[in-house]
């Protein structure tokens, strides 16, 4: 089934989310509702002079519990912290799908899961090794578990895929640029099934002091448009949908949970660390373009809501630039207040939080939010989820280097 421009309708079939707040989605949407915060005492390595103590780690996740099905990819056990959030995520979108696997024609399928940073737990432990415990190898699967690709290729292998399968890396719309792209394909007749989005694991004592040294991390909590927010705190995980062709998706009777309508990308092309607002602004503006809609037919906008100063009030700015008077009707949430800002695969995982609000008729809340900054006036959904018939919802993710990419979901086709 096509647009009345001829571009085929792409739909959501299925959805998978690994959080500090919850390891599927079901678990994730119940600590959101819950008002959870996944941000708690760093640990797992060595501390040593961190200033920083506090991330969204996801802890207690068993990898060979969760990936016990897999039966193609042969060493998934064994791949690097980032491959198994992206293979557990895709596990539960496909098999919500209902997708026969592997896929019956596995070149019209796709398979783009991105990654900020790809492996570097991985590097963390092989340099490690090589320089502080003077050991003459590293594990011999090293270089695999590194790149910034295995996770889509893991999964790839899983389902038989056949057609595109690499990965987007745009810092932290890294998820969202994933998804859009794999939309455009089905959107265009490249494919008909895609896997999309991004998975992110890079809390270690390398990484804690690189981010650090930007001065950019909260020693205290994610605060999302609050006076009292002091910058953002680093997370992990990853968020993957299922995107089909609508007839294709209909002709196997799947069960459809959202239309994909809008997206739109820009480039600030100003800042490799300070946001514009104009960037933002016109990358939002090109979505509702895409989608054939206008500011006013938005019911829920979850926005990039990182706590940093700066980035919350121009996010704040760009929105009542182009929504003008709806701007402060519209509600507004940063789930990055619960599960934290899991850099790259933060889109994936906030697109799964729109197509739920879509779903349940429930909006997640910004939690921590006891005095909003007065810069920072519009309604945030404070500390407390909203029922709320929601027919669509728009998803910001805006990256350092001034990229920004935008999602528009509505509810399924009647």
């Amino acid at each position: 089934m096509t647009n009345t421009n001829g571009a085929r309708r792409v739909v959501v079939t299925g959805m998978g989310a690994v959080t500090p707040i919850g390891h599927t989605v079901e678990d994730f949407w119940a600590g959101m509702k819950r008002g959870q915060s996944g941000v708690s005492e760093l640990g797992g390595f060595p501390l040593d002079d961190l200033k920083i103590l506090i991330a969204a780690q996801i802890k207690d996740f068993d990898h060979r519990a969760r990936l016990r099905g897999a039966k193609r990819d042969k060493i998934i056990m064994h791949a690097d912290r980032y491959s198994w959030f992206a293979a557990a995520a895709a596990d539960e979108a496909v098999r919500q799908s209902g997708l026969e696997v592997p896929f019956a024609d596995p070149y019209r399928a796709a398979c783009i899961i991105g990654s900020g940073a790809g492996g570097l737990t991985t590097y963390e432990v092989a340099y490690r090794d090589l320089f502080i415990h003077n050991k003459r190898a590293t594990h011999p699967l090293t270089l695999l578990r590194i790149i910034g690709s295995s996770a889509s290729a893991h999964v790839g292998i899983e389902y038989g895929v056949k057609g595109p399968t690499f990965a987007t890396c745009s810092a932290c719309s890294t998820a969202t640029h994933a998804i859009g792209i794999a939309r455009d394909y089905i959107r265009n007749n490249v494919v008909d099934v895609a896997i999309a989005g991004a998975a992110e694991a890079v809390i270690n004592y390398g990484t804690m002091k690189a981010w650090q040294a930007l001065h950019v991390l909260s020693p205290e909590g994610c605060f999302p448009f609050a006076k009292k927010r002091n910058g953002t705190v680093l997370g992990e995980g990853a968020g993957i949908l299922v995107l089909e062709d609508l007839e294709h998706a209909r002709k196997r009777g799947a069960t459809i949970l959202a239309e994909l309508i809008g997206y739109g990308m820009t480039s600030d092309s100003k800042d490799m660390v300070n946001p514009d607002v104009e960037g933002p602004r016109e990358a939002m503006r090109m979505a509702l373009d895409d989608a054939r809609i206008g500011p006013a037919d938005i019911d829920y906008l979850n926005a990039h809501g990182t706590a940093t100063t700066i980035n919350d009030r121009n996010e704040t700015n760009a929105i009542k630039e182009l929504f003008g008077q709806h701007a402060y009707r519209l509600p507004i949430s940063s789930t990055k207040s619960m599960h934290g800002h899991p850099l790259g695969a933060g889109g994936g995982i906030e697109a799964v939080a729109c197509i739920k609000a879509i779903n349940e008729g429930w909006v997640p809340p910004t939690i921590g939010l006891d005095e909003p900054d007065p810069d920072c006036d519009l309604d945030y959904v404070p500390n407390v989820g909203r029922d709320l018939k929601v027919r669509r919802a728009m998803s910001n993710s805006f990256a350092f280097g001034g990229l920004n990419a935008v999602l528009v979901f509505s509810e399924p086709p009647a």
